[in-house]
């Protein structure tokens, strides 16, 4: 199966499939960015929402404890270890043979960073739902349910890059900086210890690979946009964003388009909390 041309999935698309003979497991990974905390605001709980009415016989994932281990050197959102990773996937129904769905509340990030989770540790058939749970015109369910464990055991087959690497691919690919623009440009940082960007870095937002309703834009515009960026058809491509969440989002963007890229985890919560790595600020990219 060509993971590119089968990344994402339509809610008109994935209607029939779950009354097929192989429907997919559906993953429920509602979550929102946690900055609104440091202002006092209580936090988003994707549990409760997804308490309050899923698509039925979705499964509940938690994106802070079951796509990512503790915050800490590594940035707020490192790599969950393997062995808890699986193990969180075959409780939710994962298998090797069955298709996988993801989706969120529609901003995609959180479904997009489970879709590149699995892709990367080798599920050969995971989409995520283009435009979320408001896409879905059917009826929501509340009602938990049984599932049967999975059999998927991930292993690791690439598309990751580290701090080095980041470094290295911004002189000499493309290294793609998925957060918002004034952020990339040093004027805001409402979570890091400082704003700017890695060195050679481009200003890509996320939100740019996305229309007024939340779905990607055609995979012919998405190559125009990513073409504009310096990405050519042998261009080595990466991304970072503040965390590894809305970077994914980019990763999911480029293979959208036809374009693999890498993604670095850490991201801009690891890189600027060493202050031995350069900064750069403004827009121009060096």
């Amino acid at each position: 199966m060509d993971a590119m041309t089968t990344a994402i999935i339509t809610a008109t698309e994935l209607a029939p499939e779950l009354t097929g003979p192989n429907p997919p497991v559906l993953l429920d990974v509602r979550w929102q960015l946690s900055a609104a905390k440091a202002a006092g605001a209580p936090a988003f709980d994707g549990r409760a929402a997804y308490a309050a009415g899923h698509l039925p016989g979705a499964v509940f994932v938690d994106l802070d404890r079951e796509l990512a281990s503790a915050p800490g050197a590594h940035g707020r959102h490192p790599l969950p270890g393997l062995a808890e990773f699986g193990a969180a996937m075959r409780r939710a129904g994962v298998s090797a043979a069955r298709p996988v769905v993801v989706y969120d509340g529609g901003q995609g990030w959180a479904a997009a960073r489970a879709w590149w989770l699995l892709r990367r540790t080798g599920h050969p058939d995971v989409r995520v739902l283009d435009g979320g749970l408001p896409s879905w015109e059917g009826e929501l369910s509340t009602e938990e349910p049984a599932v049967a464990e999975g059999d998927f055991v991930p292993e690791p087959v690439g598309g990751l890059l580290d701090a080095d690497g980041a470094q290295d691919l911004a002189r000499t690919g493309v290294l793609l900086d998925a957060r918002a623009g004034e952020r990339y440009r040093g004027e805001v940082e409402p979570i890091d210890r400082v704003g700017g960007h890695i060195p050679g870095a481009v200003s890509a937002p996320t939100t740019e690979n996305v229309g007024p309703d939340g779905r990607f834009l055609p995979p012919e515009e998405l190559r125009d946009r990513f073409k504009a960026l310096g990405v050519g058809a042998e261009t080595e491509v990466g991304v970072y964003c503040g965390s590894g969440v809305s970077g994914a989002h980019e990763v999911l963007a480029l293979a959208v388009a036809g374009i693999p890229a890498a993604l670095y985890v850490g991201s801009w919560s690891e890189w600027s909390a060493d202050p031995s790595r350069p900064v750069a600020v403004g827009a121009d990219p060096r």
